[in-house]
């Protein structure tokens, strides 16, 4: 997933996402601990792409602290 990709989409989307990457990560070091996973970088991109939905949830969040602060 680019970034491009993730700032396009909602923040319901980014946080159905968000949950649905956690949930990934948590299963794959399961996996990985029981010694069943076989691409062990799929947990590298997975964290990857949930640390550029936390980072788009961020920038978002920082913009509308600008705003509301311009507005008064």
């Amino acid at each position: 997933m680019k970034m491009i990709e993730v700032r396009e989409m909602s923040a319901v989307e980014l946080d159905e996402k968000g949950q649905e990457l956690r949930t990934e990560i948590f299963n794959l070091k399961f996996r990985k601990a029981t010694g069943q996973l076989d691409n062990t970088a799929r947990i590298r991109t997975v964290r990857r792409d949930l640390a550029r939905i936390n980072h788009s949830k961020n920038e978002r969040l920082a913009q509308e602290t600008v705003a509301s602060a311009e507005g008064n």
